[in-house]
């Protein structure tokens, strides 16, 4: 069932939101050549305990999974692209970092997701992060009512199809609110004009997610991290979006992001953020 949510529902959306853009943003920052994966992991849990939120990973047991999954984000590096399992690993220059949360305040959900280049950027790279953050804009532009779901999912796939992506079917973006992952299923390719159509109180994470070469994926014996099939490099970006009846409404953005497309990040070990 696809729930509407009301102007409360959505402001009370934005408050989960704003903590979270503001938690990746510390993660990107702390992400740098030597940190351990399990030191952003515990950097996670402590924000989340101080805030009095609750991770929407925590016991998160979907039929794909391998257990239930008990970390509060995910941390996916270079071929792997969602559901990294945190573990001890300490990065390294020019890894390709991609961070995924989702946490709940008093009831409400958000979710969103960065990708980083740890250190000094391979060009290709760079290029990855950005046709994914170029994507979720595109998608967040023609959230707007009157609009269909098939928009979004095209908005995506044509920017994908303009840099030379191939993309993946099996996992997409998806409705939000209550919990982490209500309908409607957000595919990341699309056709204009079919579909759902939206309206206000509708509430997506829409999540692009890209790898260099191929459109297939193989998980790790972890049970949880997905990997490019061909050991290409990969990026995902993600916001919660609110539509209204003007303006789509982005209540993930992180600290000083700006409205429109991203710069292409490195860590605070890099050139910039």
């Amino acid at each position: 069932m696809i729930e509407h949510k009301t102007p409360a529902d959505i402001e009370r959306m934005h408050v989960t939101g704003r903590f979270l853009g503001e938690v990746l943003a510390e993660l990107g920052e702390l992400a740098a050549v030597g940190v351990d994966l399990l030191d952003l992991e515990h950097h996670a849990r402590r924000r989340i305990k101080e805030r009095g939120a609750e991770s929407c990973y925590w016991d998160y047991a979907p039929s794909f999974g391998k257990g239930p999954f008990r970390n509060v984000v995910c941390l996916s590096v270079n071929d792997a692209v969602l559901h990294g399992l945190p573990h001890p690993y300490k990065l390294r220059d020019g890894d390709l970092l991609t961070m995924d949360m989702a946490v709940t305040i008093d009831g409400w959900s958000a979710d969103s997701a960065l990708s980083v280049v740890v250190g000094t950027p391979a060009p290709e790279d760079l290029r990855l992060i950005e046709a994914t953050e170029v994507a979720l804009e595109a998608a967040i532009e023609v959230a707007r009512p009157g609009n269909r779901l098939g928009d979004v999912s095209a908005a995506i796939g044509a920017v994908a199809a303009e840099y030379g992506y191939p993309v993946n079917l099996e996992f997409g973006g998806h409705g939000i609110g209550r919990t982490m992952h209500e309908d409607p299923h957000i595919p990341n390719q699309g056709r204009p004009g079919r579909g759902w159509k939206l309206r206000p109180g509708l509430t997506l994470a829409i999540e692009p997610w890209f790898t260099a070469g191929t459109d297939k994926i193989r998980f790790d014996a972890d049970g949880w991290t997905i990997r490019s099939a061909d050991g290409s490099r990969a990026a995902h970006s993600e916001h919660t979006v609110a539509i209204t009846e003007s303006e789509p409404l982005v209540l993930t953005r992180r600290p000083r992001e700006d409205k429109g497309a991203a710069e292409p990040r490195t860590s605070s070990s890099g050139t910039g953020h």
